[in-house]
């Protein structure tokens, strides 16, 4: 099965000579979830935006199921629904106004109960008869969600979505991704909370100054660039590490009760074997050993800073 979206080589440049996009090439299979990580500026929302018809490239081609963004932008546009990051609604219209008239400019027929089912999704039914400009930010979050949904699109871009909001629209939010995902709904988000993509997406892709670096599934992308840390207990505490056991990747833990190794995975000998030895050398006595492996976070500020350099 062909992608549902198709970015290649992709690029987008304005007058004053700063390019937002640089050869930006991207396939997403229908029906995953794919999160896109990256600073301010990195180009993430004008990706978005490219993809969605808003912005028009500069060079490169998007195709949406099939068809071009450009010259054929009303079929493309059709299968999309988009929740900017930026909340624009008509303030004087009622919240069940506004997502039905979204609805009727997708030319769909009436389906009142499919409304409904959103505004219940959402917490919004209760609000349905009051204006948005009565509404709560978050409220007005959630209205901008419905929208984008209210006519059955095949694809959600989510453009920092739960940004600012309270814990409970972030829970009712991903409640609705985990049913759009049963039905085969494609979502593309950017998102700052990293625990976010890595608890929910397919796969993660790190954009860095308008050049994509990387696409993997997430927990590919862990088990390569991911690095494990080694936790030792102590019986007693230690003021400063022996100098028997200085080494690259060995710290003492602030109060002295633990020592923490960090370790390459990947490489052909960790070093734990020596380390235990060389601790017990020292005469220190061990209660208790455990292991996590480095988070997504880490791994994405350091891909971030190696692009800097």
């Amino acid at each position: 099965m062909p992608p549902i979206v198709s970015v290649r080589d992709l690029t987008k440049s304005y007058a004053g000579g700063f390019t937002a996009l640089d050869h930006v090439s991207l396939e997403i299979e229908q029906g995953e979830i794919i999160a896109l990580l990256g600073p301010n500026g990195a180009g993430k929302t004008t990706l978005i935006s490219t993809i969605c018809g808003i912005t028009m490239p500069s060079g490169g081609t998007v195709e949406v199921g099939g068809h071009d963004v450009v010259r054929d932008w009303r079929k493309a546009r059709d299968l999309i629904g988009l929740v900017p990051q930026e909340i624009a609604l008509e303030p004087f219209s009622t919240v069940w106004n506004n997502v039905r008239f979204t609805r009727g400019l997708f030319d769909r027929k009436r389906d009142d109960a499919h409304l409904e089912r959103l505004l219940r999704d959402l917490s919004l039914w209760e609000k349905r008869d009051a204006k948005v400009m009565e509404l709560s930010g978050g409220m007005k979050r959630r209205v901008l969600i419905a929208k984008a949904l209210s006519h059955e699109p095949k694809i959600l871009f989510l453009d920092e979505p739960t940004a600012g909001v309270d814990v409970e629209l972030r829970k009712d939010m991903w409640r609705v991704v985990e049913r759009l995902r049963e039905e085969g709904v494609t979502i593309i988000l950017t998102t700052h909370y990293i625990e976010e993509a890595e608890a929910i997406a397919d796969r993660i892709g790190v954009i860095s100054k308008g050049r994509i670096m990387l696409v993997e599934r997430t927990e590919d992308l862990m088990a390569r660039l991911g690095r494990k840390e080694l936790r030792i207990e102590l019986a007693e505490p230690v003021a400063e590490l022996p100098q028997s056991l200085r080494r690259e990747g060995l710290l003492r833990a602030e109060d002295g009760t633990a020592l923490i190794y960090t370790y390459d995975t990947h490489a052909e000998r960790t070093g734990i074997t020596a380390l235990l030895a060389d601790i017990q050398a020292a005469g220190l006595q061990l209660t208790d050993l455990s292991t996590s492996n480095s988070s997504l976070e880490e791994i994405f500020v350091g891909l971030v800073k190696e692009d800097a350099a």
